[in-house]
C-alpha cells in the first residue's frame, strides 16, 4: 500500500483536525485515525504558513483549510496527498499526488 512506504508521514494540524474531527465518526475509525496521527509528524501553524496561507488566499479563491494545507506543503518543501486535486489546481510550485490514482487504487 502506497502510505506503507512513507517512514513518518508529516500532517497539517489542519489535516488533523479534519481527520479527528469528523461528524459522527465511528469507534474504530477514530482510533485508526488517532494511531495514524500518532505515528505522524503534526506541523504546527508556524508565521511562515500563516504569511504564505494569505498569500494564497490573495491570489486565488481558495478555502482556507485547504489554504493552510497548501501552505505547510510549500512552506515545508513537500508533495501533498490529496484525493481533491482540484482544490489545489491553482496553486503555482505545489506536486499534488492521488494516493487513488497510484495504479490499484482503493
Amino acid at each position: 500500500m502506497f502510505i506503507e512506504n512513507i517512514d513518518v508521514p508529516l500532517v497539517s494540524v489542519i489535516t488533523q483536525i479534519e481527520l479527528l474531527g469528523w461528524y459522527r465518526i465511528s469507534v474504530k475509525d477514530k482510533i485508526k485515525l488517532q494511531e495514524f496521527i500518532e505515528d505522524a509528524t503534526v506541523i504546527q501553524l508556524e508565521d511562515s504558513i500563516v504569511k504564505r496561507t494569505i498569500e494564497l488566499r490573495q491570489l486565488s479563491k481558495i478555502k482556507l483549510p485547504d489554504a493552510i494545507v497548501a501552505a505547510t506543503a510549500l512552506d515545508n518543501h513537500l508533495d501533498l496527498i490529496s484525493h481533491n486535486i482540484s482544490d489545489f489546481k491553482n496553486i503555482a510550485g505545489i506536486k499534488v499526488i492521488d494516493p487513488w490514482n497510484l495504479g490499484g487504487g482503493r
